[in-house]
């Protein structure tokens, strides 16, 4: 078993036919990703990677019977798209765009909730198990099968601490990109529940960053969890006011801060890393290996 991506899954790629989407489906397909096919309107009946264009999802559901979608469509058109993607019943959906508006996200969230569909992003680097597949842009070579959970606000960390496991021959469940935006299409506490129910996971490692208060919301979730949690957050010399790199990385007032978010996981029960190298020490002492 896998979080959210597993060999049942069968992968659209829409915006295939673009620079972006053409180059990170071979790398999907070179990882053995079930991806089959894509959708870019106006360009079906050609092919990308020997995989076949259609014009709607709809076409590409009926002809593949694809489950799930990973977007590589330009930020304008990124709802239409979502909206378009839900309605023809796949079930998961990675939005990798950044740039997103947030009333955008806002409804497309609510419109996933609304009719059962999955969706993780924007601004997310997508989701990998290793050994199975990814939908997204994460560099696969990071990654090793194993039984710890990784969920991250950032894509570079999240593969700097698949790396740094990997070298200390802790394997990884699945590693999760959560979305790096102020408004995300599934929250901290979601995610930490599915790896909570994952049979195959033994321990999660959360990697934060400053601003929003997604860790903050993922307290109580913690606090009822039977896995050991650790916690990284990075920002620690964030200024006031500044966005640091990602749109929801930004402290404003005291809201935000890494004290307050070490405080709430701390409370919580969840080990806090002072740095990513932390993670294999935190690791051994769990006989994670």
């Amino acid at each position: 078993m896998s979080v959210l991506l597993n060999q049942d899954t069968k992968v659209i790629v829409q915006g295939i036919t673009g620079r972006i989407g053409s180059v990170q489906t071979r790398w999907m397909l070179s990882y053995h990703t079930k991806v089959v096919g894509g959708v870019t309107p106006g360009k079906g009946g050609g092919t990308v990677e020997g995989l076949p264009v259609f014009d709607s999802v709809e076409e590409a559901v009926k002809e593949t019977g694809a489950n799930a979608s990973v977007f590589f469509v330009p930020a304008a058109f990124t709802m239409d798209a979502f909206f378009e993607t839900v309605d023809a019943g796949i079930g998961l959906i990675v939005v990798v765009p950044e740039h997103v508006p947030v009333h955008d996200v806002l409804r497309m969230r609510a419109y996933a909730r609304e009719r059962g569909a999955f969706a993780l992003g924007p601004t997310t680097p997508g989701v990998l198990v290793p050994g199975v597949g990814k939908m997204g842009i994460m560099p696969a070579a990071m990654f090793a099968p194993g039984r710890v959970g990784v969920i991250s606000r950032s894509g570079t960390l999240s593969y700097e601490f698949a790396g740094i496991l990997s070298e200390s021959s802790v394997g990884q469940s699945t590693v999760v990109g959560m979305g790096a935006d102020p408004v995300v299409l599934t929250n901290l506490p979601d995610l930490l529940k599915l790896f909570e129910e994952d049979r195959d996971t033994d321990a999660v490692i959360i990697v934060g960053e400053v601003g929003g208060e997604q860790e903050e919301r993922a307290a109580d979730m913690i606090g009822n969890m039977q896995k050991p949690v650790s916690a990284y957050i990075a920002g620690k010399f964030s200024p006031q006011g500044k966005r640091m790199g990602h749109a929801g990385a930004i402290v404003r007032g005291s809201s935000g801060t890494v004290d307050a978010k070490h405080a709430a996981l701390a409370a919580a029960g969840a080990t806090i890393l002072e740095s990513p190298i932390d993670v294999a020490e935190w690791a051994s002492a769990h006989n994670l290996s």
